[in-house]
């Protein structure tokens, strides 16, 4: 009864000082280990380079860190470019809005849930997200970089 209680609070002060929201957090040894899988050297067993790209670039849109926000930020803005598939489409601009959620920068992130929206009405992970940003828009928010926020 009282580890519920304990963990109860836990959960309550990671809500409020991770600002929030459901999304979940990653840490520099995920990222790591999302970045070695991404260089080749685990792909290179298992043959899917992409999938690990796209696995370190989730990682650190959901970082903490406000530079690996960004550096994933960039990532799947190059690979927007070259995406024709519209499921795959859709991963890269939810993710995009993750980002730009974590950055602050919710007018983006709006943009691109309801992107993601178009391409695929019934997908709750950006449904969730679109409610996370609109909470946020209409509280007048203020923009707060990724660095200030606890870890």
């Amino acid at each position: 009864m009282a580890e519920a209680f304990f963990n109860n609070i836990g959960t309550k002060i990671e809500t409020f000082f991770g600002g929030g929201d459901s999304l979940p957090w990653t840490d520099s040894e995920m990222i790591a280990s999302c970045e070695l899988e991404a260089s080749g050297e685990k792909a290179a067993v298992s043959g899917e380079n992409s999938d690990g790209i796209m696995r370190l670039a989730w990682a650190l849109v959901h970082s903490r860190n406000g530079p690996d926000v960004q550096r994933g930020i960039a990532m799947l803005e190059a690979a927007l470019a070259g995406v024709g598939a519209p499921m795959q489409k859709r991963e890269i601009l939810y993710l995009l809005a993750v980002g730009q959620f974590r950055a602050g920068e919710y007018a983006r992130s709006r943009r691109l849930v309801d992107q993601a929206l178009q391409i695929s009405p019934d997908f709750r992970q950006a449904s969730a997200l679109k409610k996370m940003v609109e909470d946020k828009i209409a509280k007048g928010e203020p923009l707060t970089p990724l660095a200030s926020c606890i870890t």
